[in-house]
């Protein structure tokens, strides 16, 4: 005789520890405030990782539907949509990296603009200056 496993169908609702372990072994340790937990309207369970206080933007959402889970941005964009938690875990990771880097190139690009803002702005000054002083400095040595 041979024993047909059937997958049995997922807990609606709230996540349960293992899956919450699964997530927080992928991402690392998540501190409180970092995370919080919800329902969708269907009474779906999702995972919202949020950016630092006191903003707390959602970052991404893990959201478990119908035995899968899916994974978007704070934009609502699809980002992976998978059966296995643990992949799923992983690629919001390398989300979260992308995130990050994304900001550092947002403040490289905003120093570099007020750095140039200066420039345009300051240099014209220092440069009839030096004109003004080559034209006075004879004069002021006639004072000498």
């Amino acid at each position: 005789m041979t024993v047909i496993p059937f997958e049995r169908p997922s807990i609606a609702g709230a996540w349960s520890e293992a899956e919450l372990n699964v997530v927080e072994g992928a991402l690392g340790r998540l501190r409180d405030g970092e995370w919080d937990t919800g329902l969708t309207e269907m009474g779906d369970a999702q995972l919202y990782l949020l950016a630092p206080r006191p903003d707390q933007a959602c970052e991404l959402c893990v959201s478990r539907v119908g035995g899968r889970y899916i994974l978007e941005d704070g934009n609502g964009r699809l980002l992976f949509e998978h059966r296995s938690l643990l992949l799923v875990a992983m690629h919001a990771r390398s989300a979260l990296r992308i995130t990050r880097w994304s900001l550092v190139g947002r403040v490289v690009v905003v120093w570099c603009t007020i750095r140039a803002a200066i420039h345009d702005r300051v240099e014209p000054l220092l440069g009839e200056s030096e004109e003004l002083l080559a034209q006075l400095t004879p004069q002021l040595t006639a004072f000498v």
